[in-house]
């Protein structure tokens, strides 16, 4: 309608001019303007068409006004619309229309105000409303609603506070907001803080607006929110007095988001027996769950699942499950309260309709968990559906290889996200940084994050993460070049920086953060803790540590007791964390490595079970523990129990340190069987510790032929052998007394594989050489040491001695 209408206006204007005599060309229109008569009677019948009324018109200036009118009133005009409208009120005589009240051109150039915002060109709308020669009401809030729909979509700076100056400068002319101003000025969060929040808030109060529709209300309700004043937002709603659909969703949203669940089920159960005429919406639904699984953990998280359980309940009940939105946010319930990625899986399966949100939300909950492997075979699986990746799915994917720390799967996501141009994306280079230096090849991750548009604090950590795991100063100087760019770092850039940094970095990084604040940062103050430690600087750490007037936290009080351990301060350790309140698993391991390491293998296992009751399951290095300490007690049933809770929990198909150490376990308790049984199982998991250990437990059990040829398939693998490995051949064939073998794997250590025997290979084979008769050949050796023998290696070869009955060589040496 309105383009017919602009089109046939502008026909009857070039006719006008066409009828006059002036000595100029008029002023040209636009190249959209039609020419001929031929044309102009074209568009009439189409106009005819649409509404004969405009035709029937005698008056030439009375069919131009109604015409002017249509478009001033159209909600919506088209970009050439816009065009030939702009035009039209810049060219034409408006003397005739002075007694429009309000003016014809003013409510024109309102409609191009609001035209131009919706197409994006807020120039245009601030031109058009600059130079208007008469501004009402509605010429404000149109110039307002531009501003603030510009910031939401842009956030631009520039137009930060345009609405609230258009505001000021409307209240300054006397003229009284409507709903609608404080709507659109409300709208445009960004450029409002709490105290002009406030201001808008009384301003409603005065005008009465608060009582008389929800609009307003519902409007700083929402402002309330997204600057997180979950108490103002609160006390708002309390006082309002009318309330719609949009007002109960927006503060179920608000308590949700910010954690409150319990605050906001309450809300949705009253929402549900109000008697406003309002009923859930999907809306509301989204809005409840939207808070689940949000740092929750224990008995309380235990209710929020029943709740949620409920709400899925009354959302089948309700015939709601079929919007994709709502089905995702239960979807996401799930992945979030620890449930598992299983319950998410059944729920995504029974899914009828999915869309990229589901495929998202089922790969970032298995990526997270211990199958991070099905995030990978839900990603292939969305490939052949036909459905494409975004940002979301690569970093969720990427991080499952991080996870799986599977160096050809993450290069393979690698190239599809260049294929995708998504490589240089902030939120998928970030993860490919992060993924990179996890796996060990940090240059590779300073390449993707050289190349990234834009970067962001998570990206600059997991760079100087990746420096620091490798030992490298380099991770110092990539904080300060993030430090000259701009970049503030958080809590996670100095961790990592302090773990690597000399003496002297570590002293100004601790100005640093003090400087910033973060000095009280329970994480930066166990790091810089941790550091002093680590240089050596015990008494600096501890005195630092013990500096605060507050109580330590319990993740320093693990720190210092990480020190007292590693300096042999047991019974310090337990003192200190047995004053903790509430012990986290980090807590626990160290007051059982405490006490495993003072040799009070009883108290070690009465915390295991003391742990156990406060509900802290048990992770790998808890279970490594006990194990180690059940070898050491020779305890194969212990041993075996433990073994047990392993299988249940799981951690044989995916911690190959709790295997080695199980294997280790069952050998010094005298089961080789179940050590043979535990490395078949491993198959592709093994490592060098893995084999190294199955090599010792052959040869601590005689079985010295079989433990070589365990060594020679491990030469055949092409894991790099270390001095730990030939510890346990030479063991091993001291034990069943292959002499010429023996001598042969001592000589290639150095000839082949370059490590020099230090003093415990010396030792093993002089007790090889000893033990069996060659005397001669173990004095030689040991007279040809490049260290001094110690006393250890001549009590070795005096047994040997007395193995073979050779006074004579006693009384030699003696």
């Amino acid at each position: 309608m309105v383009i017919f209408a602009t089109n046939l206006l502008l026909e009857r204007r070039r006719i006008l001019l066409l009828g006059r005599n002036f000595n100029q060309n008029p002023r040209v229109i636009p190249s959209i303007l039609f020419n001929g008569e031929r044309k102009f009677q074209l568009i009439q019948k189409q106009y005819d068409h649409h509404n004969a009324f405009y035709t029937r018109s005698n008056s030439l200036y009375q069919q131009q006004q109604k015409l002017l009118q249509a478009c001033s009133r159209a909600r919506y005009l088209d970009r050439v619309s816009t065009k030939v409208l702009h035009a039209l009120s810049i060219t034409m005589d408006w003397s005739c229309f002075d007694y429009q009240d309000p003016p014809i051109l003013t409510s024109i150039n309102n409609n191009l105000i609001t035209a131009y915002a919706s197409q994006g060109e807020l120039s245009m709308s601030m031109k058009v409303f600059d130079i208007m020669p008469e501004r009402n009401v509605v010429s404000y809030n149109s110039i307002i609603s531009a501003y603030s729909r510009h910031n939401h979509e842009e956030r631009s700076e520039e137009t930060c506070g345009g609405a609230w100056q258009n505001f000021t400068q409307m209240r300054g002319l006397g003229m009284k907001p409507t709903q609608f101003t404080f709507g659109s000025l409300l709208t445009s969060s960004s450029s409002l803080n709490l105290i002009q929040g406030l201001q808008l808030h009384s301003l409603i109060l005065k005008t009465g607006l608060l009582y008389s529709d929800a609009f307003s209300g519902t409007a700083l309700l929402g402002l309330f929110g997204r600057l997180g004043r979950i108490d103002e937002a609160s006390n708002l709603f309390q006082e309002m007095p009318k309330r719609n659909l949009v007002t109960w969703n927006s503060i179920i949203s608000i308590f949700g988001r910010h954690g409150f669940v319990e605050e906001s089920v309450v809300l949705f159960r009253e929402l549900l027996r109000t008697e406003e005429g309002c009923h859930p919406s999907e809306s509301s639904c989204v809005g409840v769950l939207s808070g689940f699984g949000l740092g929750r953990s224990g008995q309380r998280l235990q209710h929020l699942i029943s709740i949620g359980e409920q709400i899925h309940g009354l959302v089948k009940k309700t015939g709601l499950e079929s919007y994709s939105v709502i089905a995702n946010s239960l979807l996401n319930m799930y992945a979030n309260v620890s449930l598992g990625a299983y319950s998410t899986e059944i729920l995504f399966k029974e899914m009828t309709v999915r869309d990229v949100v589901s495929w998202n939300i089922i790969i970032g909950a298995f990526a997270r968990s211990d199958k991070p492997w099905k995030a990978i075979d839900h990603f292939l699986t969305m490939s052949q559906s036909g459905f494409s990746a975004n940002q979301t799915t690569f970093a969720n994917v990427i991080d499952a290889c991080t996870s799986l720390q599977k160096l050809k799967y993450g290069a393979i996501i690698h190239a599809k996200t260049i294929l995708n141009g998504l490589n240089s994306d902030v939120f998928v280079g970030s993860a490919l940084v992060d993924f990179y230096a996890k796996c060990d090849k940090v240059e590779e991750a300073h390449v993707v994050f050289s190349k990234l548009d834009q970067r962001s604090v998570v990206s600059w950590n997991s760079l100087i993460s990746g420096y620091s795991t490798k030992g490298s100063h380099f991770s110092t100087c990539l904080l300060q070049q993030m430090l000259h760019l701009g970049y503030r770092p958080n809590e996670f850039s100095f961790s990592p920086a302090l773990k690597s940094s000399l003496v002297e970095e570590a002293q100004q990084l601790h100005c640093l953060i003090v400087k910033m604040g973060y000095h009280k940062n329970e994480y930066v103050f166990s790091s810089l803790i941790a550091s002093y430690a680590m240089h050596g600087l015990i008494s600096d750490a501890l005195s630092f540590a013990t500096s605060l007037d507050s109580p330590l936290s319990p993740s320093s009080s693990n720190v210092i007791g990480g020190i007292y351990n590693r300096i042999g301060l047991y019974q310090e350790t337990q003192k200190l964390l047995f004053q903790v309140g509430e012990r986290d698993i980090i807590s626990w391991n160290i007051l059982i490595e405490a006490c495993g390491r003072n040799g009070n293998y009883l108290e070690v296992f009465e915390l295991f079970k003391n742990m156990q009751m406060a509900h802290n399951l048990p992770d790998n290095y808890t279970l490594m523990s006990l194990l180690s300490i059940s070898g050491k007690l020779c305890n194969l049933a212990l041993g075996s129990s433990l073994h047990g809770l392993i299988v249940k929990m799981d951690f044989l198909c995916c911690d190959v340190f709790v295997c080695n150490v199980l294997l280790d376990m069952y050998a010094k308790c005298g089961s080789l069987e179940s050590s043979v049984k535990i490395f078949s199982e491993m198959t592709d998991r093994r490592n060098l510790i893995s084999w190294t250990s199955l090599v010792s437990a052959l040869g601590l059990h005689g079985y010295a032929f079989e433990a070589l040829e365990r060594f020679r398939e491990l030469e055949s693998t092409g894991l790099k052998l270390d001095r730990v490995s030939f510890i346990a051949v030479l063991s091993a064939c001291r034990h069943g007394g292959l002499v010429e073998e023996g001598m042969k794997l001592f000589t290639s250590m150095k000839v082949n594989y370059g490590i020099e025997p230090d003093m415990d290979h010396y030792v093993c084979v002089v007790d090889l050489l000893s033990r069996f008769g060659h005397l001669r050949e173990a004095e030689r050796l040991i007279n040809n040491m490049p260290f001094p023998p110690t006393a250890l290696i001549w009590r070795t070869f005096l047994e040997g001695c007395k193995r073979c009955n050779k006074r004579d060589e006693e009384q030699a040496v003696g």
